[in-house]
């Protein structure tokens, strides 16, 4: 694999050498994006590179393994960025799922939170006898309730009971 590194720019031998583990442990989650994007780049572009080259090579070697040898190279250049690719894919993902963790733990921490302080006023919100005070003003028993049907739903519900009384009458008349 060093006599590959050799044959690299040194442009995409800066970029492979980013997507070592001990580089990829110390960037963040937009670094490792950014990163992502570039090593997809260069291995879109030696992938391409690759089978254009192999193309060309098949028609003047008359066959596809004929012409495989020659273009090892281009191969193993894009297999490079193929395995850079995949240990960055996996650095961002799991970069992702801790992010994603702490933003839920933030999210459940706020709600306990709100939660806490509607509690407090709930228990403030008794009468004098000790009993819970009537709801506020603008809360209405309808609020309450579930919600009633469309009146879509109600046609079609309708329309089925129709159809299945007309169905047991035809039974019916036989």
């Amino acid at each position: 694999m060093d006599v590959l590194y050799g044959s690299l720019s040194e442009a995409e031998l800066a970029v492979a050498r980013e997507t070592e583990r001990s580089v990829l442990a110390a960037l963040s989650e937009e670094e490792l994006e950014e990163l992502h994007l570039r090593v997809r780049r260069l291995r879109d572009k030696h992938v391409s590179q690759y089978r254009r080259q192999a193309a060309a090579r098949v028609t003047e070697a008359g066959a596809r393994g004929a012409a495989r040898p020659r273009n090892r190279r281009a191969a193993d250049r894009a297999e490079v960025f193929e395995r850079a690719l995949a240990r960055v894919s996996t650095a961002l993902a799991k970069a992702a799922r801790q992010s994603a963790a702490q933003l839920r733990a933030e999210r459940l921490a706020a709600a306990a939170e709100a939660r806490a302080a509607h509690k407090g006023d709930r228990a403030t919100a008794t009468s004098p006898a000790g009993r819970p005070s009537p709801p506020a003003a603008g809360v209405s028993d309808t609020a309450k309730r579930p919600p009633r049907k469309s009146t879509g739903r109600i046609k079609r519900d309708a329309s089925t009971l129709a159809e299945n009384k007309r169905r047991q009458a035809r039974r019916d008349a036989r």
